[in-house]
């Protein structure tokens, strides 16, 4: 393991250099998950009420106009007793709950909440806290307490079993509109047992509904629309419901949960419960359909994640304690499809650029806070025990599933374990794949996409729209590895490349790497297909002086090297078209290419060059099998990590190898010079007999 953590942390500091760190989440302070003892609200009817409404009656009029006799009954009776006893905002009727179990209802109209926006007091425009990187203050659950609106346009913290609904036939009939002037709509800090049902949030700088710390919440028809980065969004809680809500248009992602869940337990890959379930949901047009940044103990059903960038990202890939390596996850059921959004043209055009309120959100524009590859149904960057199946999977060109490792480093954690800790034990199967809920022909670009790091993992067979690589460890009928599985602790060396010159991206300086096809590059433009390139015209040039100088006058040398360039070539074209059989019958080539080179410089007395080569000739044609044939077990390194270690030694003892030839034949041919007698007539016929050399 140490030798293995070793290498990663190279690897990985070399790769540092081309990569800047990835886009963080939004940044919390230091937060605890709840003690686990609480349970998940009901909905209430009966109990303490606090009536909210505005003053407008033609508008309130308009508003309800359209709904059912008995539900505009209802509403003409509140706006009766809300007139006389009621509140015109939420945050006053909030700050007037004085028992456990209050019940506030909202009525259909637009709540700007303007006593929130005002300026802090002094006390509160002086608090001394941690900045974030984005710029805001990272503020306690005290100073929150003590200053609720300097951050939230509604803020709930503290308070128990309160109920929050609005009394419209739909969520868009009661907005809460933060106008881009608050980071969250409405915050829910330590509010165990919250009930938050029927309304809409939008506009914000992060989140349109946030839970934190909370033991006990439920979100229910609840729509969070055109926000900055999340639409609806819980972290560090528990006993969480999401349910039969809307998201889209959010930066970031529609729904979000990263809980921490400290007392959960699990035994492998079974969990005594989960923490929070996810149901009934509709997430679309967001960068992220959902977003599960240590998104731990998360059951997600019945959901529809479509028409997105992303359809859902499990990850664990920035630092900070929310992005922990996400785990025990299980989705099921869901349609993850058709996630072909690629809103970073907004970025290229400079709409990014101006501020939020002037975007166009509201027309659909959506400014993406991180990189991901547009046209991906799932990604688990970093995830372990997640188990996906069940699922409709469809319509997400680039791929259906992206499973990659994330390095502790990457997430501030420098220990050696940290940087093994993540992709493992992941499954994927019985999902529906390339069809519709209909049965109709609806494939992915391809099925799966993965970079070769993890332990345990095991995937389904894919459609005709194959895999990258092409072979995978199969699931059995239980779900569960079948046969040997695989313990590989380093991901291929051009896939991680790809991926941290891709992890470039940032939004604020509207930075999109020019190598990454997540942007726009496309053919030899491509980072990992430039890698390929520069690699086989640098392997292919030395072995072409090798054989002229060394072996040009061997037939099976010259066939060694014939086999070993069209390999090299056949590469590069492989990286071109991922999920092809072209990398692994490249890799054939050069791997019988290299043995026969091999064989011939070791009888030319090459014999440290010829182990070399041969070894080489080894892992290539290892690497054809296990990327196309069989993916090998018990091998914590791939093969190709290997090949291209031995490969920068060989340039160097070729390069050698070759001058050393050439100085050999050098003086081979001065040693025959015949030397000058003083007689022009016998110089020239001794010339002659020694065959012509001048």
């Amino acid at each position: 393991m140490r030798r293995l953590a070793l290498l990663a942390v190279i690897a990985g500091g070399a790769l540092a250099a081309l990569a800047a760190s990835p886009a963080s989440a939004h940044e919390e302070r230091e937060v605890t998950p709840p003690a686990g003892s609480g349970n998940v609200p009901e909905y209430r009817t009966e109990g303490p009420t606090l009536l909210v409404c505005k003053t407008d009656l033609v508008d309130f009029t308009e508003r309800i106009a359209g709904f059912e006799p008995e539900l505009l009954a209802a509403n003409q009776a509140l706006w009766e007793q809300c007139q006389a006893s009621g509140f015109r905002d939420l945050q006053e009727a909030v700050r007037n709950v004085t028992q456990p179990g209050t019940i506030i209802k909202i009525l259909p109209g637009i709540y700007l909440e303007e006593p929130s926006l005002a300026e802090p007091s002094e006390e509160c425009a002086n608090l001394s806290a941690p900045n974030a990187a984005a710029g805001y203050q990272l503020l306690s659950y005290e100073q929150q307490a003590q200053c609720p609106n300097n951050q939230n346009l509604v803020a709930i913290v503290g308070l128990e079993n309160l109920q929050i609904e609005g009394t419209g036939a739909s969520p868009e009939d009661v907005i809460i509109d933060a106008q881009f002037r608050k980071l969250v709509a409405i915050r829910a800090d330590r509010a165990n047992g919250i009930y938050l049902r029927n309304f809409t949030t939008q506009h914000t700088t992060l989140d349109g509904v946030y839970v934190l710390e909370t033991d006990g919440f439920v979100i229910d028809t609840v729509a969070g629309r055109w926000n900055d980065e999340y639409g609806l969004r819980a972290v560090a809680s528990d006993h969480g419901l999401v349910t039969d809500c809307e998201a889209y248009g959010n930066g970031f992602a529609g729904i979000a949960t990263a809980a921490l869940t400290g007392p959960m337990v699990a035994t492998g890959r079974e969990v005594e419960r989960y923490a929070i379930e996810i149901r009934n949901c509709h997430s679309h047009d967001n960068l992220l359909g959902y977003a599960g940044s240590a998104g731990n103990f998360v059951w997600a059903h019945e959901n529809r994640f479509v028409d997105n960038t992303v359809g859902v990202a499990a990850d664990s890939a920035a630092p900070g304690q929310t992005n922990r390596p996400p785990h025990h996850a299980l989705f099921e059921r869901n349609v993850i499809a058709n996630n072909n959004k690629n809103y970073y043209a907004f970025v290229r055009d400079g709409t990014c650029a101006r501020s939020s309120p002037e975007r166009g959100y509201d027309t659909g524009v959506v400014c993406p806070a991180v990189g991901v590859p547009p046209g991906t149904g799932v990604i688990n960057a970093g995830g372990n025990d997640n188990t996906w199946r069940g699922n409709w999977v469809y319509g997400n060109t680039y791929a259906g599933f992206v499973l990659s490792w994330v390095p502790g480093f990457l997430r501030g954690d420098t220990g050696l374990r940290a940087q093994f800790d993540t992709s493992h034990h992941n499954r994927y199967y019985g999902n529906r794949l390339g069809v519709d809920e209909n049965g109709n022909p609806a494939p992915n670009g391809m099925d799966f996409w993965w970079d070769g790091q993890g332990v345990g993992s095991c995937w389904q067979t894919p459609t005709d729209a194959g895999a990258e690589p092409l072979t995978f460890p199969r699931c059995g009928a239980n779900g569960l590895p079948a046969g040997y599985s695989t313990a590989r602790y380093i991901a291929e060396p051009a896939k991680v490349i790809k991926l941290y010159v891709c992890s470039r991206y940032d939004l604020a300086s509207a930075t999109l790497p020019s190598g990454c096809d997540w942007f726009g590059a496309t053919g030899f433009s491509r980072i990992e297909v430039r890698f390929a390139a520069v690699e086989a015209l640098l392997l292919g040039a030395v072995l072409i002086a090798v054989w002229w100088r060394v072996l040009r006058r061997s037939g099976a040398g010259f066939v060694g090297l014939l086999m070993a360039v069209a390999g090299l070539v056949v590469g590069v074209f492989g990286t071109l078209q991922e999920a092809s059989v072209l990398t692994p019958i490249g890799l054939g080539l050069a791997g019988v290419g290299w043995l026969l080179l091999g064989v011939k410089l070791s009888q030319k007395r090459r014999p440290g060059l010829g182990f070399l080569t041969v070894a080489i000739g080894i892992f290539a044609a290892t690497g054809a099998i296990d990327s196309w044939l069989y993916m090998l077990p018990f091998v914590p390194v791939p093969p190709s990590v290997w090949r291209m270690t031995l490969e920068g030694f060989w340039v160097l003892a070729a390069a050698i190898a070759a001058l050393r030839s050439r100085r050999r034949r050098r003086a081979a041919a001065a040693a025959a010079k015949p030397k000058p007698t003083g007689d022009a007539l016998e110089s020239f016929t001794a010339r002659l007999a020694a065959g012509g050399s001048w």
